[in-house]
């Protein structure tokens, strides 16, 4: 009986250890994801402002 519990805990905890190392990822992912659209946005206003007042880009 002890045995059995003590590898129902262990699978418990492995279980839940691996599911927080997935979701970490996926919370890197997105924020990831966020700074790519961040830098997009910058990039096309940057180009915006460039072409509506006739300044050459660096």
């Amino acid at each position: 009986m002890t045995r059995t519990a003590l590898l129902v805990v262990a699978m418990l905890g492995l279980s839940a250890g691996l599911s927080a190392c997935n979701t970490m990822r996926g919370a890197g992912q997105d924020v990831s994801s966020v700074g790519h659209d961040v830098s997009r946005g910058a990039n096309a206003s940057q180009k915006a402002i460039t072409r509506s007042t006739g300044a050459s880009e660096r």
